[in-house]
């Protein structure tokens, strides 16, 4: 499957799906500008003749009232009266029921206009609309005609905006014009846009189809855009994390590899020893102790393994009971003071005065305390003191273990809780048993720490949350 070429024509789809949406916004933004920008031009000119034609219509209005109202409409117009409407205009009287008696064009139109209409209810009357004479739309303003207050007809205005219709037609040429030319420019923006997008997002692509093969040394260019810059990060320091662990995993095969080697080699060597001295009852005796002790050592170093993987997985039980701390404590006292004289170590226990009932998994937490312990006496020179402290607060119980030893390093204490991670110390061991106490007591719902300085000793700090104590 070439997944390279597939992800070039995803990138190409993303790529025309963004210049088409690109194109369609700015077709319809331009469209919807000219629009707008050719109705306003519509209506400041039709308002403009409009309102020419009120002004004048109102002016022969006047001038009928003053000076031709005595006779009726009907004599004017017999006697040809047009001074008060002389205009180049088409110019129609009409009577009190609408009907037009008088057209300056000879044109007498049956029809019943909204504008007349509105005239005889003694309104300003404008329409706009075509007639059977003309080709173009006209304008038209009707006035109503007053004899002693009364209205007997009104005198009615038209225009042809065919001057108009054609300076608009020119104007909408114009618009559709820069209209195009603006959609031709945006729409090259569009796609150099486009490629600033697609391109990285290409690379990146690349990059992560070559992380996928297994080259975790290639890494993601530096992009414009924060999104594609913080996913370039990502992907960069994913494939650092990929590299870091997959040296720590090498280590620990390795660590774990000479951990087992080790005893086995030892077993081994006695067996052959005990083979051919079956009568030597000393030697006999201090053979079988050790490959005992061997045994035992790689009993623990199997459980630490098998922990850490069912607690990675979350398929480790844990099991709750009500414990006495004090007696707990008191049970880790004895287990580890034989060590503690045999190594010529100081182990010290200092207990509660009242004795407090936690509801908790003692072999869990006994897992822990041992676990810690043992690095304390791994780390430690003889003479040196080891030190287990109870403490309580409103909220929380404390257990912190101090010892005088040779302390850890700054570089080592950032990563002293990550999983297969070895000290540069000799006296390191597998990398996992940190790693198991963390999760143990985080199931706890408790919290771990650890303050050390190289040379100064180490002060271990687990803090477990006092809503489990009974009393």
């Amino acid at each position: 499957m070439d997944i390279d070429g597939e992800g070039r024509n995803n990138m190409g789809s993303i790529r025309r799906r963004l210049l088409l949406n690109f194109v369609i916004i700015i077709v319809l933004t331009v469209s919807t500008l000219n629009l707008i920008i050719y109705i306003s031009f519509k209506n400041i000119y039709y308002n403009n003749i409009a309102n020419l034609l009120i002004n004048q219509i109102k002016i022969s209005s006047d001038l009928y009232s003053k000076y031709f109202s005595r006779d009726s409409l009907y004599e004017n117009v017999i006697n040809g009266v047009d001074s008060f409407f002389r205009n180049n205009l088409e110019v129609q009287i009409f009577d009190n029921t609408g009907k037009i008696i008088y057209d300056s064009i000879g044109i007498l139109d049956r029809r019943m206009y909204s504008d007349i209409q509105e005239a005889l209810l003694g309104k300003l009357g404008k329409w706009i609309g075509r007639v059977e004479y003309d080709d173009e739309k006209v304008l038209a303003v009707s006035h109503p005609l007053y004899q002693n207050g009364e209205i007997i007809g009104g005198i009615r205005f038209v225009t042809t905006l065919r001057e108009v219709n054609r300076d608009l037609n020119n104007i909408l040429i114009i618009l559709i014009t820069l209209g195009f030319a603006v959609t031709l420019l945006f729409a090259f923006l569009s796609i150099l846009l486009a490629d600033s997008i697609t391109i990285p997002i290409i690379k990146i692509t690349d990059v992560a189809r070559k992380m996928a093969d297994g080259d975790y040394k290639q890494r993601c260019e530096n992009a414009k855009f924060d999104e594609i810059e913080k996913l370039s990060s990502t992907l960069n320091h994913m494939a650092e994390e990929i590299i870091k662990r997959e040296r720590l995993k090498d280590e620990f095969i390795s660590s774990v590899s000479h951990e087992l080697r080790t005893p086995l080699t030892s077993i081994k060597g006695w067996a052959v020893t005990l083979k051919h001295s079956i009568n030597d009852e000393e030697l006999l005796n201090d053979g079988l102790n050790i490959i005992e002790n061997e045994c035992d050592r790689l009993s623990q170093m199997v459980d630490e393994l098998l922990d850490f993987s069912k607690l990675s997985s979350g398929k480790i039980d844990f099991k709750y009971a009500e414990v006495s701390l004090n007696k707990f404590l008191n049970d880790i006292r004895k287990q580890v003071e034989l060590r503690a004289l045999r190594e010529n170590k100081i182990f010290k226990v200092d207990m509660l005065k009242d004795d407090l009932i936690l509801y908790t998994d003692i072999n869990r937490l006994k897992q822990v305390f041992i676990n810690i312990l043992d690095n304390s006496f791994n780390f430690t020179n003889a003479g040196d003191e080891i030190c287990i402290k109870l403490k309580e607060d409103e909220y929380k119980i404390m257990f912190v273990f101090e010892d005088t030893g040779i302390g850890i390093s700054k570089e080592d204490l950032p990563h002293i809780f990550e999983k297969f991670y070895k000290g540069k110390s000799s006296r390191s061991k597998n990398g996992i048993g940190l790693a198991v106490c963390k999760d143990i007591i985080e199931r706890l719902n408790g919290s771990i720490s650890i303050e050390s300085e190289l040379n100064r000793g180490t002060k271990v700090l687990i803090s477990l949350p006092k809503d489990g104590v009974i009393k």
